[in-house]
């Protein structure tokens, strides 16, 4: 446990990130298995807007530095094609 003030300081603002960083993630999950839901129902309206959500929520990730760019690109390149067969 620190004993200097801006220490103490740091601890309670890491901890507060790191919770919103786990909210962000947990609601990003949430939308990927939303996505893969509709997906597997095959309802089409169902897919295309859980993957607008998805893709929505990926990009907020990568503004908040949360997930690396080129994660996200790989797996909105997945989403896509997933999406895509649907049609298909």
């Amino acid at each position: 446990m620190p004993n200097i003030k801006s220490a103490k300081k740091r601890v309670e603002i890491t901890a507060v990130k790191t919770l919103q960083n786990k909210m962000t993630k947990s609601a990003l999950k949430t939308a990927v298995k939303k996505f893969d839901a509709a997906c597997a129902s095959g309802d089409k309206a169902a897919a295309n807007a859980a993957y607008a959500d998805v893709i929505k929520k990926m990009d907020k990730a990568v503004a908040k530095g949360i997930v690396h760019k080129n994660n996200a690109a790989r797996h909105k390149s997945q989403f896509t094609l997933k999406l895509n067969q649907l049609d298909a």
